[in-house]
């Protein structure tokens, strides 16, 4: 796992957009694992603005949703297929994409894509840290052992907390109690995690899932074990780190001199 501090969300975007950029000049056709929710928002603003100038195409490429709510219509504003279609697939011509339909029988729609996941690996996961430490919708304890690539999973208080927070939703009682989610196991199995931490809400989670043990308590700890996982924040999220893990802070500067080499690694 590397982890590079970036001054802010903004840069974060530009610098995980380059990866991604990178990514499908050589794959044109790789497989995406795709987050939603807050933390993504800058990478995708960035990648739809390179696919208008005609400097990025996901024509051959292929999307995997991490999740979606149970029961919530693809109307609301909260809706993951609603966030992919208008913030990603619409403005970057990626045609080939599993959303996830909580709509209707999640377990069947769990299995469905599953199997589709399984047939070729996903080469870059997008992926955040929830207030809670969660990876996806894995909330703590997570499920670190099962290897169904998803799963109906419960959130839990924390985490429906966050979305009322985001502005998702008016109150904890809106948010469903339910998600499709990818698994941990699935996600660990994706050749490269690009993980994205902005804000200073999320420097306890960011602490515990980077400074602390591998643990479900903290499901995002697990990327401490992926060999290609690369987790960028920025100074605020970072900021409850300890010294050594926090190290230099990558500029946009160093950032074109060094090709997006990390500040630091373990």
């Amino acid at each position: 796992m590397e982890v590079v501090i970036l001054p802010d969300a903004k840069e974060i975007g530009a610098v995980a957009a380059d990866a991604i950029g990178e990514l499908l000049g050589r794959k044109p056709d790789a497989v995406l694992g795709l987050a939603t929710g807050s933390s993504p928002l800058m990478i995708y603003d960035e990648l739809a603005a390179r696919c208008d100038a005609g400097s990025l195409s996901f024509a051959k490429a292929r999307g995997f949703t991490l999740d979606e709510y149970v029961g919530l219509p693809i109307d609301h504003p909260a809706s993951f297929r609603k966030y992919l279609l208008e913030r990603l697939i619409n403005k970057t011509g990626l045609t080939r994409y599993h959303l996830l339909d909580g709509e209707r029988d999640a377990a069947a729609v769990a299995e469905r894509t599953g199997r589709a996941i399984a047939e070729r690996p996903v080469d870059v996961a997008f992926v955040g840290i929830g207030e809670n430490g969660h990876l996806a919708f894995n909330d703590p304890p997570a499920d670190f052992a099962t290897h169904h690539p998803y799963l109906i999973v419960t959130l839990d208080a924390a985490c429906r907390r966050q979305q009322v927070g985001e502005g998702w939703f008016a109150s904890i009682d809106d948010v469903p109690s339910q998600a499709i989610s990818m698994s941990i196991s699935q996600i660990m199995k994706s050749r490269e995690i690009i993980c994205v931490v902005p804000d200073a809400r999320k420097a306890v989670a960011v602490k515990a899932c980077l400074d602390g043990p591998v643990s479900p308590t903290a499901p995002a700890s697990i990327l401490q074990t992926h060999a290609n996982a690369i987790v960028y924040l920025d100074r605020e999220s970072a900021s409850l780190l300890t010294p050594e893990r926090r190290g230099a802070i990558l500029t946009d500067v160093s950032r074109q001199s060094a090709g997006g080499a990390a500040a630091d690694a373990s």
